[in-house]
């Protein structure tokens, strides 16, 4: 096993069952690249001209309140919109298209303009926690025609986010998307086989293994997927399988708010930079009974590789081919594990 590791090799996803090139033996190959340390950009704690601050305007006239917590509202300019009319064209059996319904909502996670979810004190992302979980139950209720409630936070310019202020999105859905249908079939598959939940089977030989662990506590793991792609791609899993969100009880929400805070904070400390990623929670779609194949995790994507200014990019081999990684995930998951749990700085 270990000289298969040392040598090229093709890892499965079995969430996604999507295959990823290793290639281990290329991390001794020169690098001529920039490696830079970059300053920490310092913001205020309020910015006039900042529209997702208390009390700002936003597009139109729209102006947020004097909020001091969590603060939701939706989106000025969406993605999907909920009074879609249904419409569905096959000019051809090659060429199919269809309306989508759906809900764009934006969740600032505090008032500080300043902070991230790093800075953030665990008290404080409850508060977010919660409001995910209420938002993931309103839509549903509200909406009965929605499938579908994708969590998620783009940070940083590097990943496309407009806004520095501490916000994430709420996109809600009328169909499952891609990769939550791919995931819902793989997961039901499995269950159907076994009677146990996948990632229930992934965390019990993470544990076991524990090569691949970043961060662990009563009610939450964090690893490094053995088909992670991206360099410092995580996995956080409830150690229950617990289906949404909303599931959650007082005790698990608090871990995942800890849980939370010592992986972002570890990110930060790699290279002591605000570090970026896209990230978003799958939970079992809404409106659709009970599914006990579903296990609530999310996915954390960082882009960045070798240093603050150093990003993996997707392209050639990996845009037509496969994805391809070169550190493994084993070392990768070490380097985030031994990193300080208390923000740099």
């Amino acid at each position: 096993m270990v000289a298969l590791f040392e040598a090229p090799h093709r890892r499965l996803n079995p969430l996604t069952n999507e295959w990823l090139l290793v290639s281990p033996q290329r991390t001794d190959r020169p690098w001529q690249g920039q490696i830079e340390k970059m300053v920490e950009e310092h913001r205020p704690q309020y910015d006039a001209g900042c529209y997702l601050c208390p009390g700002n305007a936003r597009a139109g006239d729209k102006r947020n309140p004097a909020y001091d917590g969590p603060y939701v509202f939706d989106n000025d300019f969406p993605a999907l919109l909920a009074d879609t009319q249904p419409l569905e064209q096959e000019s051809h059996a090659l060429f199919r298209a269809q309306t989508e319904r759906g809900i764009c909502r934006v969740v600032c996670f505090s008032p500080r303009h300043d902070w991230t979810l790093a800075h953030m004190p665990i008290l404080d992302i409850r508060r977010v926690v919660d409001v995910w979980a209420e938002q993931t139950v309103e839509l549903a209720e509200r909406f009965e025609w929605l499938r579908y409630v994708q969590v998620f936070e783009n940070k940083g310019a590097m990943m496309g986010c407009s806004n520095p202020h501490p916000h994430g999105q709420i996109w809600a859905t009328e169909h499952l998307p891609r990769e939550i249908d791919k995931e819902d079939r793989a997961q039901r598959g499995y269950y159907e086989k076994t009677g146990r939940t996948m990632i229930s089977d992934i965390l019990a030989e993470e544990k076991r293994r524990k090569e691949r662990l970043v961060y662990e506590n009563a009610h939450w793991t964090i690893t490094m997927p053995f088909w992670a792609v991206w360099p410092f791609e995580v996995m956080l899993m409830a150690n229950r399988p617990a289906q949404k969100i909303a599931d959650l009880d007082d005790g698990e929400r608090d871990a995942l708010a800890d849980a939370l805070s010592a992986l972002v904070i570890r990110y930060d400390n790699l290279f002591e930079i605000s570090f970026p990623y896209s990230m978003g929670f799958h939970q079992a779609p809404v409106n659709d009974g009970e599914q006990p194949h579903w296990h609530l995790h999310a996915h954390f994507y960082p882009p960045l590789l070798r240093s603050a200014t150093v990003k993996k990019h997707m392209v050639g081999y990996e845009m037509l081919a496969t994805p391809q990684r070169d550190i493994t995930a084993e070392t990768a998951a070490a380097r985030l594990r031994l990193l300080p749990g208390v923000r740099f700085g």
